[in-house]
């Protein structure tokens, strides 16, 4: 690698370098190179690959130019990942030199320079204080779809931006391109949007132009705005797209006009349109919320009614399958669950022997 960053900074010179304080140019009577180490002007090209060879600044400059990928977002999100806005190449090569950490949802992602060369790796956040000899090692990146898929209990993940990415694994050394095609294997298109909202350039598809142009079983979906208001979706948004849920930060509202009364989360990466995800569960809401509303009644104590909003919240927030059989006093718990089911449900399942009206 030394001859060709030398070889590829003296071919171009003639057209002048201005890069992360590495300025170089080719003169009638010279070349100047300028960092803020050193400032030769006039030198012969013997001289230029002298100086050249023992700058920190030039091989910089060539990774980024030859070595990083070059399209943009990915370029900036490199950069982006060691500081390179925050601090001059003597400062991050320093920090390099002993690993600089940043996460990306749930990614620890660490970059460490050793003899002028970057090198990357990727583990889940839960695991960043873990020995690496004890997580299962990988160096192909499209072994993040089979890792993406399922969560430590081995449950089907649909959404890949849901916070429960499993964990006890790690990618230990990867080069900068190798990087960047992990990162958007575990989480699409996060790079790009990401970029585009630091360009001010994020198109943004809000709910009603997203179920206007659903077709086929999704077209349903536009029969659920019946022109009183949109706190349907509101509840969607609230369903769907908070923290909890996923990791991305919504953007998208009700129309160009009308902001969703929920909160759009606090996530690394915006959300432009409503997911497939959130399609999908419009879908059936549409049709249950197309019912006409009935009026059943129960008799409960105030504990039992109590229990019933903890077993919704529970189940809800995900924290049912957290709730051990000891913890009795849990609203949520399976053996009070069951208990409230016997003393409640009919020999047909009805609670409160009251039949459902269709």
């Amino acid at each position: 690698m030394d001859g060709e960053y030398v070889d590829a900074l003296v071919a171009t010179a003639p057209d002048g370098i201005a890069f992360d304080d590495l300025h170089v140019a080719h003169e009638n009577d010279g070349y100047t190179f300028q960092t803020p180490d050193v400032d030769h002007s006039g030198i012969d090209e013997a001289t230029l690959r002298t100086v050249a060879a023992e700058s920190p600044y030039v091989r910089n400059w060539y990774f980024w130019h030859a070595t990083a990928p070059q399209k943009a977002d990915r370029w900036a999100f490199l950069r982006w990942l060691e500081g390179a806005e925050q601090r001059d190449v003597a400062e991050r090569y320093d920090a390099l030199a002993d690993g600089v950490s940043a996460t990306w949802g749930e990614l620890h992602l660490t970059v460490t320079l050793s003899d002028g060369t970057r090198t990357y790796s990727i583990r889940h956040r839960a695991d960043a204080d873990v020995g690496s000899s004890v997580l299962d090692a990988h160096d192909d990146p499209l072994d993040a779809r089979e890792i993406a898929k399922h969560d430590d209990d081995g449950g089907y993940r649909p959404l890949k931006t849901a916070p429960s990415l499993q964990t006890g694994w790690v990618f230990p050394e990867l080069s900068a391109g190798d990087l960047v095609t992990t990162v958007e294997t575990f989480y699409p298109a996060t790079i790009a949007n990401w970029h585009r909202e630091q360009e001010d350039e994020l198109d943004v598809t809000h709910w009603r132009d997203t179920v206007d142009r659903q077709t086929g079983i999704y077209g349903v979906v536009k029969t659920w705005d019946r022109g009183d208001g949109h706190e349907h979706v509101n509840w969607v948004a609230e369903a769907c797209c908070d923290d909890s849920q996923c990791l991305k930060r919504r953007e998208w509202q009700y129309d160009d006009e009308t902001d969703l009364d929920v909160d759009g989360g606090s996530g690394p990466f915006p959300c432009r349109e409503p997911c497939s995800l959130v399609i999908a569960g419009a879908r059936k809401w549409t049709k249950l919320e197309g019912e006409q509303a009935q009026t059943y009644e129960f008799e409960l104590t105030p504990s039992e009614k109590e229990q019933v909003e903890e077993i919704i919240d529970a189940v809800a927030d995900g924290e049912a399958d957290d709730i051990r059989e000891a913890d009795i006093y849990e609203g949520a718990n399976r053996y009070r669950t069951r208990f409230l089911r016997a003393k409640l449900f009919d020999d047909e399942g009805n609670l409160g022997g009251v039949e459902t009206e269709r």
